[in-house]
């Protein structure tokens, strides 16, 4: 705890010069947002908001660093009610039909916006961020996460606060080495790098396998339904899937392009290590820092955590001694469309009591000013989401190659594909997920495939074909619904 208030206090020293300078030099009225929030908050002194946080990491960015600095500047302190993921959209929703105003600010999975929208649990934010002048900053968030991420059939429910897009992590090592260069051309007749295509990860996979195991295996990935269906998403729809017939609202997920996928997951499990199907994030982060593995794909904080960034921060004790910190290269997963799997936005509960302070604080935390200084807290798992979060030197400096790191995360905010929206989102990823546990257990994959899209035929047809049809059709014209 001492090491995240001595972070803390001196991040407070940094953003406390800024304003200093930026006073001295500016007219009064060139405030920022976060310095305009700050301003019309203090009117709120002596109010306590209520904030739904994911429990784990995520809120020791509230708790131990913009709480109560936010606290200190304005004399609103931030209560953090922590909850796991599944249960997030469950409480939300209990929350506002039970009108009890338990919460003020939401973290909201961006896939379960239109959900919550519709059903009247989030605060339209339009007439805050005009009066508040936010609309600038607000173009300067990353376009995959703007476009995306923010509004629900043209009205903004939320700002894009978390630059979650999985990326392909890989021993350099090993892919440099010369020798490995020399066998691997010769046998495939094309230079061993990152891999483009799946057929190419296989490949490689195979390769490093057969020389190196079980020392080392040529890929772990998370195979574990929860995570492997944000995977199974994204590979579909880089093989060219798409999950419904727009027109009819059938699903079309047992496709060629969904067979496809799941026979060559199968295929690459074998050349996997032993006991892969059971691996979630903590297996394969674990055999990454081993250097167990070749690669694996995941999400954004192994990149900094396997390089040694926040090592000896007492939050991150946890975390083994990595031994390949000045071993890991970065890329986009083969297809070059990354997913976009989870992510958050901040909203505010149409049921808050405080609404206006419970939008200021959301505005000051996604500012550009104090969004930069959260983005490098090691702990606290928000991964870059504005332009300037990629280009920002300081953090290019963080470590030895942090600058590869952010422009792989720069063109994953370019590329990346949005997690499927619906209606009931979760009632369909249960059934993808159930799908991928079949397939570990020995199951005929178009069996399992044909049985899934009757499921999801079942769904819609209780949910309400044109109910669903509507906001299907709505995520499906986002620029990055599908690859361009």
């Amino acid at each position: 705890m001492k090491s995240i208030l001595i972070a803390r206090r001196a991040f407070l020293a940094s953003a406390a010069g800024a304003v200093a300078i930026v006073a001295g030099t500016l007219p009064a009225l060139a405030q920022s947002a976060a310095d305009r929030a700050v301003e019309a908050a203090k009117q709120y002194s002596g109010t306590t908001i209520n904030v739904l946080y994911e429990a784990g990491l995520q809120p020791l960015d509230p708790k131990n660093f913009t709480g109560p600095m936010w606290e200190e500047l304005t004399g609103i302190k931030v209560n953090v009610i922590e909850s796991p993921l599944p249960e997030i959209f469950t409480k939300t929703m209990q929350a506002h039909r039970a009108g009890s105003g338990a919460y003020d600010v939401l973290n909201v999975v961006p896939n379960q916006m239109p959900d919550l929208a519709l059903a009247g649990a989030l605060e339209p934010l339009d007439a805050y961020v005009e009066k508040y002048g936010f609309a600038d900053e607000l173009q300067t968030i990353a376009p995959v996460y703007r476009d995306n991420q923010m509004k629900v059939e043209g009205k903004i429910y939320g700002f894009p606060d978390d630059g979650d897009t999985l990326v392909l992590y890989y021993r350099k090592d090993l892919f440099e080495d010369p020798e490995n260069q020399a066998e691997f051309k010769a046998k495939y007749g094309y230079d061993l790098g990152p891999p483009q295509t799946w057929e190419q990860f296989g490949e490689i996979g195979q390769f490093m396998t057969d020389k190196y195991a079980p020392e080392i295996y040529g890929a772990g990935l998370l195979r574990q339904p929860g995570n492997a269906q944000y995977m199974f998403q994204e590979r579909f729809r880089t093989e060219g899937g798409e999950f419904f017939d727009e027109e009819t609202m059938k699903a079309t997920v047992n496709s060629e392009a969904g067979l496809k996928v799941f026979n060559q997951m199968l295929e690459e499990n074998k050349w996997m290590p032993p006991g892969v199907e059971q691996w979630g994030f903590i297996e394969a982060f674990n055999a990454l820092l081993a250097g167990d593995i070749a690669m694996t794909v995941s999400w954004p904080p192994v990149g900094r955590w396997a390089a040694g960034y926040g090592k000896g921060t007492e939050a991150l004790s946890w975390i083994p001694e990595t031994t390949v910190a000045d071993k890991i290269g970065y890329a986009l997963p083969p297809g070059n469309n990354p997913e976009l799997a989870v992510g958050f936005s901040l909203g505010v509960a149409s049921g808050s009591k405080n609404k206006e302070a419970a939008y200021l604080f959301i505005q000051w935390m996604n500012s550009e000013d104090i969004s930069i200084q959260r983005v490098q807290l090691p702990y606290a798992l928000r991964d870059p989401f504005r332009d300037s979060h990629f280009t920002n030197e300081e953090y290019r400096s963080r470590w030895s190659n942090a600058d590869e790191y952010l422009d792989t995360l720069k063109a994953g905010a370019e590329s990346g594909l949005l997690d499927l929206s619906l209606l009931q989102t979760d009632r369909y990823e249960e059934g993808l997920r159930q799908a991928i546990s079949s397939l570990w257990g020995g199951d005929d994959p178009q069996t399992i495939l044909d049985d899934l899209a009757g499921q999801w035929d079942e769904l819609t047809e209780r949910i309400g074909v044109d109910e669903q049809r509507r906001v299907y059709s709505d995520w499906a014209s986002k620029p990055n619904a599908y690859p361009n």
